[in-house]
């Protein structure tokens, strides 16, 4: 089959690798239809990461069924199915609990795995025209019949559109509140989607690219262009001072300050100043352990300064983590079914599966227009 297979920093290919099978009766064989390039696909492409060569990226993946492990019995061959970037067991005690972004099965002696990702287990990517999804009946998101006419939308279900509900669910966020999202990336566009589904009174989108803010206020959010000034005083400017209630970060460690330089603790610094005392603050940005080719030195050991004088004294909570896709998947699937909810109106390519290294390069160099990239296999 081909596949994206990462040959370096900033280096992908589209080869000719073996086909998955099944190794495990549990498993099943998917023909990839829809896969996505995530922003956190580029921390890996970038060599940030201790992503290996030769393995395939993906994680945002949608598919028909095409083989069935004798053990499999939910799922059938000729399914239609949305696959969390979460590799979950279904049995250990995390994914008893629903925290399935921390299986304790799937990749062992850490919490947590992934397809095709950095330190999240042996599990390769759907960037790719067919693969395996192990604990096929728990892992697997059966879609309605209206699979193939929303499937754009359908396949934002497998990461950024839970996600960016995450965001907003970890600051503790209630209807009719304001939010403050920093990040007009795929994930940050779908927290503001989510807090206008939930009823937010103001959203906030903080970011430095024309497009991205464009689109933030397109869908409904006041656009903060940090490059006219400090985020956050504009924040608290245009809220009497006070800041918002909720606040979501939705960089990560590779965030930048107004002036384009890498700064890990900008986003979480600014969102201390920006959100009203007592208020709560969801991390969906990927931070990591360490960070060798950082610019900071503390950066290089996973670490920051933190404003925490500040969020102390303003008695804030902080929720963090990757999202657990399936705690959300099936009812943000019914929002979409029901025409509630429309996460594809972020993208901007849809490409075949041969132009990924080009798309790659236009993503990551975050050029004009590049807002969401979807690949379609076999086409």
């Amino acid at each position: 089959m081909k596949a994206v297979v990462y040959n370096g920093p900033k280096d992908v290919s589209v080869s000719t690798i073996d086909d998955p099978k099944i190794e495990k009766q549990t498993d099943v064989i998917i023909r990839l239809t829809t896969t996505n390039i995530c922003g956190s696909d580029l921390h890996m492409y970038e060599g940030r990461t201790s992503f290996e060569k030769g393995r395939v990226f993906g994680h945002e993946n949608l598919g028909e069924v095409i083989e069935v492990g004798s053990a499999v019995d939910r799922i059938k061959k000729g399914d239609r199915v949305c696959m969390p970037f979460n590799v979950g067991c279904g049995f250990c005690e995390n994914c008893e609990r629903g925290l399935t972004g921390f299986c304790l099965t799937t990749n062992p002696g850490t919490a947590g795995a992934a397809y095709g990702f950095a330190e999240m287990g042996p599990w390769q990517g759907g960037q790719a025209e067919l693969m395996r999804v192990p604990y096929a009946d728990f892992n697997c998101l059966k879609l309605p019949e209206d699979a193939e006419e929303k499937e754009d939308d359908y396949v934002m279900l497998s990461d950024i559109f839970p996600t960016g509900w995450h965001g907003v669910e970890l600051s503790g966020f209630l209807p009719g509140e304001s939010i403050a999202i920093y990040g007009a990336g795929p994930v940050g566009l779908m927290a503001a989607h989510s807090a206008e589904i939930r009823g937010a009174s103001q959203i906030f989108v903080v970011d430095s690219h024309d497009d991205r803010l464009k689109l933030a206020k397109a869908m409904g959010a006041i656009p903060i262009d940090m490059r006219k000034g400090d985020p956050a005083q504009q924040i608290l400017d245009a809220t009497s001072g006070l800041g918002t209630d909720r606040g979501v970060e939705a960089v990560g460690y590779q965030c930048c300050d107004r002036h384009g330089k890498e700064r890990s603790n900008y986003t979480m610094n600014c969102l201390v100043k920006s959100t009203k005392a007592t208020g709560g603050i969801g991390v969906v940005g990927v931070f990591i352990p360490e960070d060798p080719n950082a610019p900071d030195d503390l950066q290089k050991e996973g670490k920051m300064a933190f404003d925490f004088g500040n969020f102390w004294f303003k008695g804030q909570k902080i929720g963090t983590g990757q999202c657990n896709v399936k705690h959300y998947n099936r009812r943000l699937m019914k929002l979409i079914e029901q025409g509630r909810a429309n996460p594809a109106q972020i993208i901007s390519h849809r490409l075949p599966l041969d132009q990924a290294p080009d798309a790659y390069k236009h993503f990551d160099e975050r050029d004009a227009g590049w807002t969401k990239v979807v690949l379609k296999p076999g086409t």
